[in-house]
């Protein structure tokens, strides 16, 4: 049975952009993270968010979003790149824990965006499993190549790409999270953030996000 969210989508999403918004001012508030709260939090969480992310260790999703102990709830891979587990983890989330959004959570300047670009431009490929990584990034942008092929799209557009194809690719394979959204329950946005500025930006979103 689902868990009721605390928040709206709506709600979450104007908590996540606020505390962002500290994060790039320098005011950082660094809540929930008290002997009180950890305390609070030792029997039972109830985050407010899903947040699935790069790997990057320059985009630590609790960090940029000035949250703390309990309130999102992140699952990462390299690329932000989707399997069963990973979808699994982001139901778990939603419909266990009620998290009322999903953010999808890329970043300028993402390797395996840049090494997917690589194998197809010229066939090239990384070693050992770090292979199945970029295998799982082409999809998103391989329909930018056209016939002047890949190399003449810039990096921004095809990380956009991999972002919005990630989202839908989310919304389309979780049959729990399609439902979710047409009951008003959870949302899914697409955020790309800006490393120099720690700015993240809208770029995709489905369901009401207010």
């Amino acid at each position: 049975m689902s868990v009721v969210p605390n928040v709206t989508p709506a709600e979450a999403w104007s908590a996540l952009r606020e505390g962002n918004a500290r994060f790039v001012r320098g005011e950082m508030e660094h809540p929930s993270q008290g002997i009180d709260r950890r305390a609070e939090l030792s029997t039972a969480q109830h985050p407010f968010a899903v947040i699935f992310g790069c790997s990057d260790s320059r985009v630590a999703a609790e960090i940029i979003f000035d949250q703390g102990l309990g309130d999102v709830f992140v699952v990462r891979t390299a690329g932000h790149v989707l399997d069963t587990t990973v979808i699994g983890s982001i139901e778990y989330g939603v419909e266990v824990l009620g998290a009322s959004l999903v953010v999808v959570l890329g970043h300028d300047s993402c390797g395996a965006v840049a090494a997917a670009t690589a194998a197809l431009q010229d066939g090239s490929l990384p070693r050992g499993f770090v292979r199945a990584v970029v295998d799982r990034v082409i999809p998103s942008i391989v329909n930018l190549a056209g016939e002047g092929g890949i190399g003449n799209v810039d990096a921004a557009t095809l990380g956009h790409e991999h972002v919005r194809h990630t989202v839908q690719m989310l919304q389309g394979y979780s049959v729990s999270l399609a439902e979710a959204i047409a009951e008003g329950r959870c949302a899914i946005v697409g955020l790309e953030y800006t490393l120099a500025d720690g700015q993240v930006h809208l770029t995709e979103s489905v369901g009401d996000i207010g």
